[in-house]
């Protein structure tokens, strides 16, 4: 039996927030610096490199802060506070097992492989290790992937801003893409990694205080968990409640596909091959910063589930059956619910501003990746090639504005579900999976083959879509919710993928060894053994401690929440 998704996925219209001057003139501050920071970075853009890599020249806190607010987008805001009014506490899986441990993995064992080699991209690494197929394939799924998520980043942006401010959806979509393609066009992948940095705190800025109120209007936490056990059980406010084989729970999940599904298969497809996150580590000055680009992000990734899910199970707590049909609001109302009841004129700008900001961040974080992808390992690789580098820095900034064009029309893709992070937890599970599959057998086995690469990726992909879209979809496999089909795409996608290669590669022949060093576990290239710079001994530049200190501290922060 699978559950209802309502259609179309507009928020509630009653959702009519009363902004004043004091709220416009804040979010008129906002765009006037970030403008301000994209012609800024304009004159740092000399090389293509500077373009699309920032030089390769940023602090690991810029880099680190950027890589944490490229995930604060839709997918966080609105889609972990809807996922928290659906499926209650059980949205910590997102954070503590679906995301610090595929951080941490990132930083201590697959950074050194992508920024020892000197790639510019994650596609790239492919054609090192694999071929051009394989190469070209990944470009391809990449960059349409890229352009689905900006445009959900868009298309809730544009909801969010009709429902709480008037505004036509149109006008919503032209203003916000207008301001990511200028300061992207002008300052390049450092215009928008600065702005990334500055929208993290306006978005703690705006949740903090919806939380804080949110927990006072329910009677704290107490009160809060008082009211969810008494109207939907107890199991939706603890994390494993009801995740035994064969017991129902709200999730629609078992415990086996939440930790294989969610915490290893889509997590580590996602953190690990996501190009719009490993794009931030790579622009870091050397390879210890790039290290440590998403061990620092891990850190504020633990407890920020706390600002999302919260206010999730206050309009949960507050308002009977919330984002049913009968009760007049789709999960994905639940922050704009809080903040039309419970700040104030001038906080309100600021809520209204880190919105703005989350969706703009989402947004620019894909169309730079996009733009980079398609520059140099579609364009430059396969159809205008060996080019002068001014070229390519000019045809960067034309792909930019094709790409911020092209999420425009892919916006309206998400209408469809009420929970906008099932969508996307659906994209993953068909573009990100498959490419972990490629990347993690390439890295760890040296008998993977160049032909293994292209097969497993485009068997991990039909195998994930084929799930979902033929036996989920059309009911031939009964599985409880979107979220549980996602999990089992991913573990499906992720098989068929793994299946293909080891078959594909003991009938055709490995590469070289000598083409392997540096791009196979057990093997090292010159970028991975560079010397420490001077006073890098200190422990938070040491990633191991960083790495471990972060798994350790997550595993803690699941105690309350276990029973």
């Amino acid at each position: 039996m699978q559950t209802p998704t309502y259609a179309p996925a507009y928020l509630a219209a009653e959702l009519r927030l009363p902004t004043n001057w004091l709220d416009y003139t804040i979010l008129a501050i906002y765009f006037v610096v970030v403008l301000g920071i994209g012609f800024a970075a304009r004159r740092s853009v000399k090389t293509s490199l500077d373009f699309f890599l920032s030089g390769r020249s940023l602090p690991a806190w810029i880099t680190g802060l950027a890589f944490i607010s490229a995930n604060l987008a839709a997918t966080e805001i609105l889609g972990m506070a809807a996922n928290s009014a659906q499926y209650g506490a059980y949205t910590v899986h997102w954070y503590w097992i679906g995301a610090i441990p595929a951080m941490v993995f990132l930083g201590l064992v697959m950074m050194p492989f992508y920024y020892g080699s000197k790639v510019r991209s994650v596609p790239e690494f492919l054609l090192l290790r694999f071929d051009r197929a394989a190469h070209l394939l990944s470009s391809i799924l990449f960059a349409f992937a890229a352009i689905l998520i900006a445009g959900v980043n868009l298309y809730a942006l544009a909801i969010v801003v009709e429902a709480l401010l008037g505004w036509p959806q149109w006008v919503a979509i032209v203003v916000a893409g207008a301001f990511v393609l200028a300061y992207i066009t002008l300052g390049g992948l450092s215009s928008a990694i600065y702005n990334e940095v500055l929208q993290f705190f306006v978005i703690l800025a705006a949740l903090i205080p919806i939380t804080v109120l949110g927990l006072k209007k329910v009677g704290g936490w107490g009160g809060l968990t008082d009211k969810l056990t008494a109207t939907h059980g107890a199991d939706f406010t603890t994390a494993w409640g009801g995740t035994g084989i064969g017991h129902a729970n709200p999730l629609g999940a078992n415990w086996l596909t939440i930790v294989l599904g969610l915490g290893f298969v889509l997590s580590f497809g996602y953190w690990t091959t996501n190009f719009a996150e490993v794009q931030r580590a790579l622009s870091a000055k050397n390879l210890s910063a790039g290290q440590r680009t998403p061990l620092i992000a891990a850190y504020p990734k633990i407890f920020i589930v706390f600002l999302v899910m919260i206010p999730g199970l206050v309009a949960a707590a507050v308002v009977p059956k919330f984002g049913t049909a009968g009760s007049g609001y789709q999960y994905n109302d639940a922050i704009p619910y809080l903040m039309q009841e419970l700040l104030p004129n001038g906080v309100l700008g600021i809520a209204v501003t880190g919105l703005l900001a989350a969706f703009m961040a989402g947004m620019a974080a894909n169309v730079s990746s996009f733009n980079t992808v398609f520059t140099n390992d579609i364009w430059a690789k396969y159809v205008v090639r060996d080019r002068e580098d001014g070229y390519y820095v000019r045809f960067g900034r034309l792909i930019t504005a094709i790409g911020v064009c092209a999420s425009i029309g892919t916006a309206f893709l998400a209408s469809s579900f009420s929970n906008i992070m099932s969508y996307l937890q659906t994209l993953f599970s068909f573009f990100n999976v498959p490419m972990f599959v490629v990347f993690i057998v390439g890295m760890f086995w040296k008998r993977a083959s160049a032909k293994s690469g292209f097969w497993g990726l485009l068997a991990g992909t039909v195998t994930a879509m084929v799930n979902y879209f033929v036996f989920y979809k059309k009911g031939i496999i009964s599985i409880p919710s979107d979220q549980g089909a996602n999990f089992v795409s991913a573990i499906a996608g992720f098989v068929a993928g793994a299946v293909v290669m080891v078959a594909v590669s003991l009938v055709t022949k490995p590469k070289p060894a000598e083409e392997l060093q540096g791009l196979v576990y057990g093997t090292r290239s010159p970028g991975m053994s560079e010397p420490p710079a001077e006073g890098d001994d200190a422990w938070y530049r040491k990633p191991a401690l960083l790495g471990w200190g972060a798994v350790v501290l997550a595993a803690a922060c699941y105690i309350p929440f276990s029973f």
